[in-house]
C-alpha cells in the first residue's frame, strides 16, 4: 500500500505544479496587459494576445492534468494488481 500512497502524493504534487505554472502565467498576461493599458493599438493587441494565451495556458493545463490522470490510473491498477 506504501506505493499507492506514493503514486498519490506525486500525482497530488505534479497537479499543483501545473495549476500554480498555469496561474503563474495568467498573471504575468495580465501584468502585461495592465502595464500598456494607456497605449490604444498596442492595448488591442495585447488583449488579443493575452486571450489567445489564456486559451492556450488552459488546454495545455487540463491536457496535461488528463495525461496524468491516466499514467497514475495505470500504475494503480499495477500496483493495486488490477491489471
Amino acid at each position: 500500500m506504501s506505493d499507492y500512497r506514493d503514486i498519490q502524493t506525486a500525482v497530488r504534487v505534479e497537479k499543483l505544479r501545473i495549476w500554480f505554472a498555469w496561474l503563474a502565467g495568467t498573471i504575468i498576461i495580465l501584468i502585461a496587459a495592465r502595464a500598456v493599458r494607456n497605449i490604444d493599438v498596442v492595448n488591442t493587441v495585447v488583449q488579443v494576445l493575452g486571450v489567445i494565451a489564456f486559451a492556450l495556458l488552459s488546454v495545455t493545463a487540463v491536457r496535461m492534468i488528463n495525461a496524468l490522470n491516466r499514467q497514475a490510473a495505470a500504475k494503480r491498477r499495477e500496483v493495486l494488481g488490477d491489471m
